[in-house]
């Protein structure tokens, strides 16, 4: 097995023993992975063994690996509904957990359109924060002085609804925000944030960006890093600068506070900042009325050391725009986490976007992991099911599908999260994420997939049987350099009668159709987040998508196993497309979405 120990847990007296401590527990952590790992499984099994899904198994209370993986099923989303839904009804018998249910927690749509909901309980928020506490002092490693300034980081909480019975159901980050454990947080100089708390919490987006951003450019000197969750947030925000810097700037000049801030805990906290600059005022001016963004976030806040945004997986297709406005700065992926559970960290924060890597921290859930072979799609329901394989037990450069087992009621669940082994941390491996599984096109935190994508452009072609025209193929690529991102789907049409061509009407209302037909992440990108720009579609030539396949079969492609690509993003063939377009269209109007989940 190849060893990485190349952190070095020796460093000067200044380091606080809190950091010392938090690198010591990493070392013991990852040297101890498969006993530390056995332990959380005996943990959370004999912490729920009473529980009706436990019991269901028979497992007469044993507590180890072998017993568990002989009687306890690999499960998906859609096997666990009908136990989330009676949770959800209100139903508070220990059905998952033995703890209660305390809420849940939204993520990505289900093939159904609808968030799942993920359970989890009161302790989950204790082990999260103890993976969070451990990113500053393996960042401080790396770039000392963190605690001699702010962080400049673009937060948001999203909208939340209640159960039937009654529960919370949110995104993760929501709730942590809106947790103690955020908003009642101890003082931590590596901590400080430019954002009050009243802004991060103000349920209006525009609210809450504009006095995040009115923060940071009153601050500018100190901000030392610039950050959001993900890499289109970070985007969102610059963009937000360059529609309302003016207003911003006239803030800054007078010390008053827009009168589009009505929210009045966030007029409160904004009271003492608010003094009248005049000379920051011209410098922002000076800086945003140039034609040229370049290196705009090293010119507005030139202390600037590194971006803390993540950019793997779907995210790496902003890597060259926030390159162009950074100036080239670092771009730093610093933790691995999702609704269900949170896995783990990136021990070199430092490295370049396509190296990074996460050592998966063996105290925060039971892992395992499926094999995953790309021909294995193939497999058919009689097939064998694949042999699961341990944590310290997985092989470098291989990929496979992530499994996990929480305290807070999920059993060998896969997560959906493909994979690849980079590396070894002592005997804790490290993971390159490859992509989620089966999803085609994302922007923000949405997902579709090829189902999915079918079903809408199905729904919306019902509009062009007037004009006796059909949708003969498609396909289709998430555009990055807009901003925000959005959808763009190329068709190809036969249409019976050229007289009766579709109007420009009809297809813009094709592309509302569509996104009507997407599921409640994307609407709710598209209309309450601004996270996502409107679909479009580009109506290609006759004959477009035969030169498709001319063009595969020409490199390579088998003629016999040839399938349209329902995603591209391959120069040569995107500019093959482009170059046939005859018309272009845009959504008109945003899709519905309410918070209210349909029952």
């Amino acid at each position: 097995m190849s060893t990485d120990s190349s952190i070095s847990y020796h460093h000067d007296s200044a380091i606080d023993e809190k950091h010392a401590k938090a690198l010591q527990f990493i070392l013991d952590m990852t040297k101890n992975a498969d006993s530390v790992q056995q332990k959380v499984l005996a943990e959370i099994l004999a912490q729920n063994a009473e529980t009706e899904y436990l019991r269901r198994y028979q497992l007469g209370g044993s507590t180890d690996r072998d017993t568990f993986k002989s009687k306890v099923p690999v499960v998906t989303y859609e096997d666990l509904q009908p136990e989330i839904q009676r949770i959800a009804n209100g139903d508070r018998s220990a059905i998952l957990s033995a703890h209660p249910i305390s809420e849940f927690l939204t993520s990505s749509g289900t093939s159904a359109g609808e968030r799942k909901l993920m359970p989890t309980i009161q302790e989950e928020l204790d082990r999260r924060q103890v993976l969070y506490s451990l990113l500053t002092p393996v960042m401080n490693l790396y770039v000392p002085g963190l605690d001699k300034g702010k962080a400049l980081y673009f937060y948001f909480v999203k909208s939340e609804t209640k159960t039937p019975g009654g529960l919370l159901a949110r995104p993760v980050l929501t709730s942590y925000y809106k947790s103690d454990h955020f908003k009642t947080r101890p003082y931590d100089p590596y901590n400080v944030y430019t954002s009050p708390n009243e802004a991060i919490l103000c349920p209006d987006s525009f609210q809450s960006m504009y006095t995040q951003m009115l923060c940071g450019l009153y601050q500018r000197e100190e901000v030392l890093r610039v950050g959001a969750v993900f890499a289109s947030g970070l985007l969102r925000a610059i963009r937000f600068l360059q529609l309302n810097w003016r207003e911003l700037v006239n803030d800054i000049a007078t010390g008053t506070l827009s009168p589009k801030i009505t929210d009045p805990s966030i007029q409160k906290c904004m009271v003492p900042l608010l003094k009248p600059n005049p000379e920051l005022a011209e410098f922002i001016t000076r800086e945003c009325s140039q034609e040229k963004w370049e290196g705009i976030i090293s010119r507005i806040w030139p202390n600037t050391k590194y971006l803390d945004v993540i950019v793997t997986g779907a995210m790496a297709q902003y890597i060259p725009t926030l390159e162009y406005y950074s100036g080239g700065l670092p771009m730093v992926c610093t933790m691995y986490a999702s609704s269900e559970c949170y896995f783990g960290l990136n021990l070199k924060p430092m490295c370049k976007p396509s190296e990074v890597s996460y050592t998966i921290m063996p105290s925060m859930a039971y892992f395992e992991f499926i094999p995953h072979e790309p021909s294995s799609a193939s497999l058919t329901r009689d097939s064998p099911p694949p042999r699961l394989v341990d944590l310290v037990d997985v092989e470098l450069g291989k990929e496979y599908e992530l499994v996990v087992t929480t305290y807070a009621g999920l059993y060998r669940y896969r997560v959906g999260d493909i994979l690849r082994v980079s590396g070894f941390h002592n005997s804790a491996p490290q993971f390159h994420f490859v992509r989620r599984k089966n999803v085609l096109l994302s922007i923000d935190s949405d997902k579709t997939d090829e189902a999915e994508l079918q079903n809408a452009v199905e729904n919306a072609s019902m509009l062009l049987r007037e004009f006796n025209t059909s949708v003969v193929e498609y396909t289709s690529f998430a555009d990055s350099k807009s901003i925000p991102g959005h959808y763009v789907i190329y068709w190809e049409l036969l249409v019976k009668d050229p007289s009766n061509w579709p109007t420009e009407q009809v297809l813009n209302n094709c592309c509302l159709a569509m996104e009507e037909s997407l599921n409640s992440v994307y609407r709710q990108g598209r209309v309450a987040d601004n996270s996502i720009g409107p679909l479009e579609i580009r109506v290609v030539k006759s004959g477009t998508f035969e030169a498709l396949m001319d063009y595969a079969i020409s490199r390579g492609a088998s003629i016999n196993q040839y399938k349209v690509p329902r995603c591209v993003n391959f120069t040569p063939i995107m500019e093959l497309l482009d170059s046939r377009v005859v018309s272009v269209h845009f959504s008109p109007a945003r899709p519905h979405w309410t918070p209210e989940r349909r029952r």
